[in-house]
């Protein structure tokens, strides 16, 4: 049974157009590499913006073995 909360949040999203489901979901997507570039700073230190950039996307990407190994290899060639 869905809670109250979870209804109401189906019918506003429901209620979007294409475009505002677009934007929302974009938004969502920033807001998750932010947090994530936050918890590798904490985790490593500072890192150049282009390594963060790609320690970020192997976060992402941690359920794809192919896309792992393509970021593993463009992480060997980025500074720190």
């Amino acid at each position: 049974m869905k809670s109250t909360v979870e209804h109401l949040n189906q019918q506003h999203i429901a209620a979007l157009s294409p475009k505002a489901r677009l934007e929302r979901c974009a938004a969502m997507l920033q807001w998750t590499r932010e947090m994530l570039a936050r918890q590798i700073e904490t985790e490593i230190g500072s890192v150049s913006p282009e390594r963060l950039k790609w320690e970020v996307a192997r976060r992402l990407y941690v359920a794809d073995a192919t896309a792992q190994i393509l970021i593993d290899r463009k992480l060997a060639d980025v500074s720190h």
